[in-house]
């Protein structure tokens, strides 16, 4: 592919680049850990890959982090997986968040918005009352460090505090959102054994009311380490029988006390998308989250007090975590519960306007959706405090680009355009933000510092200019600690580190550009992502093949040109059955309430059967690579397929949607 000379969409100015954090911190790492003085990021970068140990201690440093034990050095084992990070040090994730308390009581570290738009501060000194009292009751509950403690919350200000009080003491946070059906959610938690639950009567999305208390109660009944459940009423209905008042954990005047644990020490899991079985069970750890989001939010974001960061997202995705940890940069962080189109298309930049964010991170599909609504953002809503459009969950394609530029540039904005891109996997970003750097057209701007990322080809060979895959060649501090129940890390290491041995491998097809620059083409596997939510086909297949009518199913999730997200479910029916209307119907309910809405298929499609390989697995990715346009021959291996004109089918599918 060519990507020789274009001309930049968007260049910084001169100011911009002098005031930005990454520039203060380069000039204070070259005075004081040898980092370059000059030659810009691409120079600092080279630097924190080569120089990982140093790297890494300079942010340290930089950004104060308090270890109560002092650290024997950097990097210990740095092979992966397994690298060990700060062997020695102990300290608290929580501490850290809430240190803005000391100098800023009074100003919000919250902002709660609802679908009314009316934005509700929480200020530090509350933020950190409540953590504080519920710290202490959760201690009083027989909670202790390592202990899994799990949220079905939506994205209020209670599950903040929720995490903020469980990584205190020295817990495991865990969560999903109340738009989860009860056997989404069982297949993650009951995977940590929770003994703690915070939950939810019901939520609002769309206007409507959705009452979740028969699922909690099914929650309840199937997860038995459960010692306590917190109800909060956000329907306003009155705690069931056994459970806790949040308001009676939360109301005390009690100073919170942070359980100093290892740097390595498991701050929360998240869960990766189910393709082939459960989701994964992946654990971060408090001091690799604490230094990598200081770096990614702090620098890269450019975040710090005067900031108001806004990114659209629910307790179910890792944006939701990224978000709260906007707090150590001491920022306020906007929490916006509620459709993201309701009660139109302009819902979130009304959101924006209204919080006063300075940065606000969205989904590639809301900015295209809004293109093509006609919504004009910069005319129509005050955003002059905004600085930065941000956007991942995936590619936001050229025109989204060009049309997000236009639309500020036609009110005389500078607006820095952000795609970003990482995974759950690290909690982070590979690739994306840098503020000094300037932006192409439908291109993340750099790799992040101190990671080492590639595009490798089939044989493990770093190409540029042509597409790779994505891969880390060094160790990053967020990479997961382990998976939970995975004793021998095994599955951990087959998730990552098969195709090339103590190589990160991330399951997604880039481009490095001989400028820097990154392109993303989307996932190199079968993951489904909608609105940045992640799902195994897994998922979709336990409950759609439940039904006696449906022989097998096949579903893929094909991302478009337009940025689009095509997700087909293809469906080999028993003898006798008839997909009409009613089974259509019976098919889409049973995924809705049992999964989640945001996976209900776009189209159910009948086919003559669903190919396999030699060994039984279903086919998905060269059917994918099919329906983006791939020829047959180099979609998949021939020799591997145990019915090759199945293939034909998709082929000829893909050939009349075009």
């Amino acid at each position: 592919m060519s990507t020789a000379n274009p001309q930049p969409l968007w260049r910084p100015d001169p100011q911009r680049i002098a005031q930005a954090r990454i520039t203060r911190f380069q000039s204070w790492a070259a005075e004081r850990h040898g980092a370059p003085s000059d030659g810009g990021y691409p120079a600092l970068h080279r630097w924190s890959v080569d120089r990982l140990d140093t790297f890494w201690q300079a942010v340290t440093e930089y950004f104060e982090v308090r270890f109560s034990t002092p650290y024997a050095r950097v990097l210990g084992d740095r092979a992966m997986p397994g690298a060990e990070w700060f062997p020695g040090a102990t300290l608290n994730y929580a501490e850290h968040a809430l240190r803005a308390a000391a100098t800023r009581a009074d100003e919000p570290a919250l902002l709660y918005v609802d679908e009314t738009h009316e934005p509700r501060p929480v200020t530090w000194a509350e933020l950190r009352r409540q953590v504080g009292s519920l710290t202490a009751e959760l201690r009083a509950l027989g909670v202790r460090p390592g202990d899994r403690v799990s949220g079905y919350l939506p994205n209020v200000p209670q599950a903040v505090v929720a995490l903020l009080a469980t990584a205190a003491v020295g817990a495991v946070w865990t969560s999903c959102a109340p738009d989860f059906g009860a056997r989404s959610v069982l297949d993650r938690f009951q995977q940590v054994e929770p003994v703690v639950l915070f939950t939810v009567d019901g939520y609002r999305y769309g206007g409507k009311e959705h009452d979740r208390r028969e699922t909690v109660a099914e929650l309840r009944r199937e997860l038995p380490t459960l010692r306590a459940v917190v109800h909060i009423p956000l329907l306003g209905t009155p705690a069931p029988e056994g459970a806790l008042e949040w308001s009676a954990l939360t109301s005390a005047d009690t100073e919170p006390e942070f359980e100093q644990v290892p740097f390595d020490h498991p701050l929360w899991v998240l869960y990766s998308s189910g393709t082939t079985g459960l989701p994964k069970a992946i654990v971060q750890s408090q001091g690799g989250i604490l230094v990598e989001h200081l770096k990614q939010l702090g620098l890269h974001c450019d975040l710090g007090p005067e900031d108001r960061f806004f990114w659209y997202t629910s307790t179910g995705w890792m944006m939701w975590n990224f978000l709260v940890s906007g707090l150590l940069t001491g920022t306020t962080i906007v929490l916006y519960d509620g459709s993201p189109g309701y009660p139109d298309t302009g819902a979130q930049w009304r959101v924006a306007e209204r919080t006063g964010a300075t940065l606000y991170g969205t989904s590639a599909a809301y900015v295209m959706a809004c293109r093509k609504a006609g919504v004009h953002p910069s005319r129509d809503y005050d955003l002059t405090r905004v600085k930065c459009v941000a956007t991942t969950g995936s590619p936001l394609p050229p025109d989204g680009f060009r049309w997000l530029h236009d639309e500020f540039a036609a009110s005389g904005a500078d607006l820095w355009i952000a795609s970003v891109s990482g995974g759950t996997d690290v909690c982070s970003c590979f690739a994306g933000a840098v503020p000094t750097l300037p932006v192409f057209t439908g291109e993340l701007q750099a790799p992040g510092l101190g990671t080492d990322l590639q595009a490798w080809d089939p044989a493990g060979h770093p190409v540029i200019d042509e597409v790779g895959e994505l891969v880390v060649t060094n160790p990053m501090p967020s990479m997961p600690i382990r998976f939970w129940n995975d004793p021998d890390g095994s599955r951990y290491h087959e998730s990552y580190f098969e195709t090339y041995p103590g190589v990160w491998r991330h399951g997604d097809w880039i481009t490095v550009t001989a400028r820097g620059s990154v392109i993303i083409h989307g996932r190199s596997d079968s993951t489904l992502n909608r609105q940045g939510v992640r799902m195994g086909s897994a998922d979709i297949y336990e409950v759609v093949e439940r039904l006696p009518e449906i022989k097998e199913s096949l579903v893929i999730g094909v991302e478009q040109p337009d940025g689009g997200y095509w997700m087909p479910l293809f469906v080999h029916l028993a003898p006798g059955a008839d997909l009409d209307e009613a089974l259509l119907d019976r098919i889409r309910r049973a995924i809705r309430e049992q999964l989640s809405p945001r996976h209900v298929p776009d189209e159910i499609i009948e086919v003559p059967g669903v190919p396999h390989t030699l060994t039984g697995k279903r086919i998905e990715v060269p059917v994918k690579r099919l329906l983006q346009g791939t020829p047959l021959e180099k979609a998949v291996n021939p020799g591997s397929i145990d019915n090759l004109d199945l293939l034909s089918y998709f082929e000829d599918l893909a050939r009349k949607r075009a």
